[in-house]
């Protein structure tokens, strides 16, 4: 037993070093589900058990899915288009598309482990959430004399150790240390070098890629109500992250960037012997974090160098302009259907009010996470040796945000008008030990 626990441990550090850091941005820039089956069902899962990838959602899933080992392939390609109308700066005007890298492979990972006496361990390795833009042309009022066309990435891959342990029959309850690394690279940011707060803006648009680590606690509980009802609860603290030193001009509290707070609902109903609905609620809690939620303006107007008397409202500042975010409340609602004895097949669907206000969509030029409907299918077939090979299809509806005041005088006026779509198709293979 402990060979094989060292034989997955290092093939979860391989998956680690190695995943590709990729977008991931569904709701606001986190994923909509974390495991194909629960990707499936529009990404309800807090309580339902499905695979080793549930403690990622729930920890104390980990004690209810046995000795299994999950591995899986996202293919995600989201469409990202800004349109900005009514600048009077020449050559400015005009639809941006910002898919010049439009495919995104992402990995992940599960296992978890039955410890006897109703304990269980869980560890997996998954990437959570991103963003990505990297535009066809240059924008002007970003750029400047610069030929850097503007952009970012941001990637983040969660390794989470868990402990999971039964209270009784029905009720279960877990905790998860999450791991967290993230990078990040940003260009064609030059006009706003001279807005920094240390007065140089050196750190602000280098195109080079920063990394940033810190951690989480996950905490969850699961309980059998009846037969046909089971019920969970999952929350995830905020996680403390090292800054980004090569971008401390760019983010509020000089390139810290932290990962907000979650906290979840769910319900699972056995509604027949071979359909379950499960319908959970999540709040990600964005305004905790000054880099995401402080709006550009006032805020920037109020930094000296462009006009104000605020040095800590310059970017990058401990009052600094951010992307403007509000607080995110997910719906999501899954089907989960035993149509023959090695054939499941799955539906969803997850909505959310996507955080970013028609005041702020200037600055998200860079970060349009506006898409709040999305359509899931997913099919999970037990092969003759006892595997399971799992699919799982995502369309984000198409959703756009409006401008309105978007772009500050300081920069000539105008609007900027968001747009994106999203794509995925996932593959899974799992087996139980």
């Amino acid at each position: 037993m402990r060979s094989a626990a060292k034989k997955i441990l290092a093939v979860a550090v391989i998956a680690a070093l190695t995943a590709p850091m990729a977008a991931m941005a569904t709701n606001g820039y986190f994923g909509h589900g974390i495991g194909m089956k629960s990707m499936g069902m529009g990404g309800a899962g807090i309580a339902m058990a499905q695979d080793s990838l549930a403690s990622a959602t729930n920890p104390a899933a980990a004690v209810l899915t046995g000795n299994r080992v999950d591995f899986g392939l996202n293919l995600f390609r989201p469409d990202r288009e800004a349109k900005v109308s009514g600048s009077p700066a020449p050559g400015v005007n005009g639809t941006y598309d910002g898919n010049e890298t439009s495919i995104f492979l992402i990995p992940e990972f599960g296992y978890s482990r039955d410890l006897g006496n109703g304990k269980a361990f869980g560890l997996t390795v998954v990437g959570r959430g991103g963003m990505n833009t990297d535009y066809d042309k240059v924008f002007g009022l970003y750029n400047g004399a610069s030929s850097d066309k503007p952009g970012i990435d941001l990637a983040q891959l969660y390794i989470s150790p868990t402990f999971a342990m039964k209270l009784n029959q029905d009720h279960a309850v877990g905790i998860s240390l999450n791991m967290i690394y993230q990078r990040f690279k940003a260009q064609g940011l030059d006009n706003f070098a001279g807005m920094a707060a240390d007065g140089t803006g050196d750190n602000l648009t280098s195109g080079n890629y920063d990394s940033s680590t810190g951690f989480s606690i996950g905490l969850g509980w699961t309980g059998k109500v009846s037969q046909m009802l089971t019920v969970g609860a999952m929350y995830t603290s905020k996680a403390d992250m090292s800054e980004f030193d090569k971008y401390s001009d760019l983010f509020a509290e000089q390139g810290d960037f932290d990962i907000p707070a979650t906290l979840g609902l769910g319900v699972a109903v056995k509604a027949t012997p071979v359909l379950t609905v499960a319908f959970d609620v999540t709040k990600i809690y964005y305004s905790d974090v000054a880099a995401i939620n402080n709006p550009l303006t006032p805020n920037l107007l109020n930094c000296p160098a462009m006009g104000g008397t605020d040095q800590s409202q310059c970017l990058g500042g401990d009052n600094g302009p951010g992307f403007g975010w509000e607080d995110m409340t997910v719906y999501k609602l899954g089907f989960s259907w035993q149509y023959q004895s090695d054939l499941v097949l799955r539906a969803g669907f997850n909505k959310g009010k996507q955080p970013i206000p028609s005041s702020e969509t200037f600055f998200n030029f860079l970060a349009p996470g506006v898409v709040e409907n999305h359509l899931t299918l997913g099919a999970t077939k037990t092969l003759g040796n006892g595997a399971e090979l799992t699919f799982a299809y995502m369309h984000a509806f198409s959703k756009s945000v409006k401008g309105s005041g978007s772009i500050p005088s300081a920069f000539g006026g105008g609007e900027v008008d968001l747009s994106m779509s999203q794509n995925a198709f996932g593959v899974a293979y799992g087996w139980d030990m």
